[in-house]
């Protein structure tokens, strides 16, 4: 017999009574009951309980065992009677009589327990993860991780994609976050990079002809924590294909996604391909926001003319972009309800509050009331009703501002939380779709220069002549300039954002001269993927969905750290581990690094 085990906790059925068997696992339960002791043993696969009686010889050993404590058993497998089968356990109908049982390690009490769901504080959660994976939900969840990465990988491959991996020390790069930079001991004062991601090594292996790649990659941004992003590190599904269109990187993405969350939907109905595909500027008017929520059924309505015209006496929303955020069912809610809106607006979101109007049927025809209602001639108010689809007992609230992007912002945060006050968001779905179009450029404000809207190596949607011939004086023509850049959205979280990347070396560096980039900088900091360039690229383009935020749609969680192996906590900590941590001086030399801690 093994030294450890015969079987797994997991394993165990009533065909297998009578059989002498060897288990090995931690004490998940510890129970006595009147003289019977009931260890429940657990591994990775599952529970089996197991029983000893006091005239055993072994029963010493196994009365002194408790929870965590890790012990190997052996004993016969005995059928449980019809009033103690547990139905919930694969194992339940069978349990192993203790003949034997050793020892293997204890373990000191528990900072938190094992058996159970309740929530700790993140600190203890993290301190004591090898402790928290053992919790059934969080272990089933990164069992989850490691089966959609191998379903992933499998279909992939079926797509005809290869598997490459690229490198992880690298050079700073500028793609919109904060680099983890890694000292050169051989060469002083100067640094390797962790990759943001592998952005111009998988367009390298496109010149370099290996036609479709794709990687489980590894990144590594500097940014400060989120719930749907983690600090430090993540891993993305890196891929990129060459001679492709737009609809061809969506016709082989597509079905990996869909085959991906069919397999793991429990029960949800996942969007079927082709997904629907909404331009960056329609998402903004429709939904105020760049990663619509589908399953939410309010569509914002552009009501900046209504607003204008001159017989409308509410003068608050004349000359501003205003939009209508319709609330279905909202008319049968209390004045706290409106109330709280309000609050939330001017408290959160920093606007002068969310105008609205209840819409009420009296005596058979329908009746606008609120603050505002009153400003409002029939004839506009008909005009709003019709738009925004309102009907009796349905309400609509209003964002206005100067700026299109402001009032954008706040309709879609309204619209966010009508969706879930109201209830109106179907649960059991993923719904999936692509934003497309998006602008090239977008105004620093801070900075009052042009800078990239997103990924700098993306293609234009300009002619080449016509682009290579743009005055950088030409602020208006610039800004309304769109990219093959696109989006893929799920349930409101954005999964991935890629590109058909620009591949011709005049291009790209008139793309960054129009960002602030001298072209002698550009050709620095971008040699090796210019020079590339320049001995013939194949029209290419990718994307790079995030594994971290597949499986956490999957789980049904909300949070990262629910579907990662070892995070760290909110200031980007690994509190098992003590990283961050001082080195000593002797390295610090070698790296020809001295620190200067902050002034207080």
């Amino acid at each position: 017999m093994h030294a450890y085990r015969t079987h797994t906790c997991g394993q165990l059925r009533r065909d297998a009574v009578g059989q002498k068997v060897r288990l090995s696992g931690w004490v998940h339960r510890r129970r006595d009951h009147g003289g019977l002791v009931f260890l429940d043993l657990r591994d990775h696969y599952g529970i089996t309980q197991c029983v000893i009686e006091p005239d055993s010889p072994a029963f010493a050993g196994a009365d002194r065992c408790r929870s965590e404590w890790v012990v190997t058993v052996s004993g016969p497998v005995v059928a449980r009677s019809a009033e103690t089968v547990n139905r919930d356990l694969p194992t339940g109908e069978v349990e192993i009589r203790i003949e034997e049982i050793t020892v293997q390690s204890v373990a000191q009490e528990l900072p938190l327990p094992i058996f159970g769901d309740l929530d700790y504080p993140e600190e203890t959660r993290l301190r004591y993860r090898f402790l928290d994976l053992r919790r059934e939900r969080l272990h089933n969840n990164i069992t989850l991780r490691s089966q959609v990465i191998s379903s992933i990988r499998r279909r992939m491959i079926e797509q005809g994609f290869t598997e490459f991996q690229t490198p992880i020390l690298t050079a700073s790069s500028p793609e919109g976050a904060r680099d983890f930079l890694v000292p050169s001991r051989l060469h002083p004062g100067q640094f390797y990079a962790l990759p943001q991601a592998p952005q111009q090594f998988k367009q390298l292996i496109m010149v370099a002809g290996f036609d479709r790649y794709f990687q489980i990659a590894p990144c590594f941004r500097d940014e400060d924590a989120r719930a749907d992003r983690s600090p430090g590190e993540f891993y993305q599904l890196d891929l990129e294909m060459s001679f492709v269109t737009q609809d061809d990187v969506f016709a082989a993405v597509e079905p990996v996604l869909h085959g991906v969350f069919n397999e793991f939907a429990r029960g949800r109905t996942v969007s079927v391909p082709p997904f629907p595909r909404i331009s960056f500027d329609e998402a903004m008017l429709k939904y105020g926001v760049d990663k619509p929520d589908l399953r939410n059924p309010i569509v914002i309505c552009d009501v900046s003319d209504l607003f204008a015209d001159t017989s409308v006496a509410f003068k608050a929303f004349k000359d501003k972009v205003v939009r209508a955020i319709p609330a279905p069912g909202a008319g049968h809610q209390p004045r706290s309800f409106f109330d709280r809106l309000n609050d939330w607006a001017r408290s959160e979101m920093k606007a002068p509050g969310l105008g609205y109007i209840v819409f009420e049927e009296e005596s058979g025809k329908l009746q606008a009331k609120g603050p505002i209602a009153k400003f409002i001639p029939d004839p506009v108010m008909a005009q709003l009703l019709q738009r925004c689809a309102l009907k009796a007992g349905d309400a609509v609230f209003f964002s206005a501002d100067p700026r299109a992007d402001k009032a954008a912002a706040l309709a879609g945060a309204a619209r966010i939380r009508l969706g879930k006050e109201l209830d109106l968001v179907a649960s059991g779905e993923l719904k999936f779709c692509w934003i497309v179009d998006f602008p090239m450029y977008e105004w620093n404000e801070d900075e009052k220069r042009i800078d990239f809207s997103h990924n700098p190596f993306s293609m234009p949607q300009y002619g080449r002549d016509a682009f290579l011939a743009l005055d950088l004086t030409d602020k208006q023509t610039i800004l309304g300039l769109k990219a093959y850049q696109y989006d893929i959205v799920c349930n409101g979280i954005e999964l991935s954002s890629g590109a058909i990347r620009n591949h011709d070396p005049e291009v790209m560096l008139k793309a960054f001269e129009i960002a602030g980039y001298a072209r002698e900088e550009t050709e620095a900091r971008f040699s090796g993927m210019l020079n590339a360039f320049r001995y013939g690229a194949p029209p290419h383009g990718g994307t790079a969905p995030g594994i971290d935020r597949i499986v956490m749609l999957l789980a049904g969680v909300d949070n990262l750290r629910e579907v990662t192996m070892f995070p760290m906590n909110q200031q980007a900590q690994d509190l098992m581990m003590g990283a961050p941590g001082p080195v000593s001086a002797r390295q610090l030399k070698e790296l020809h690094l001295r620190v200067v801690k902050p002034e207080v």
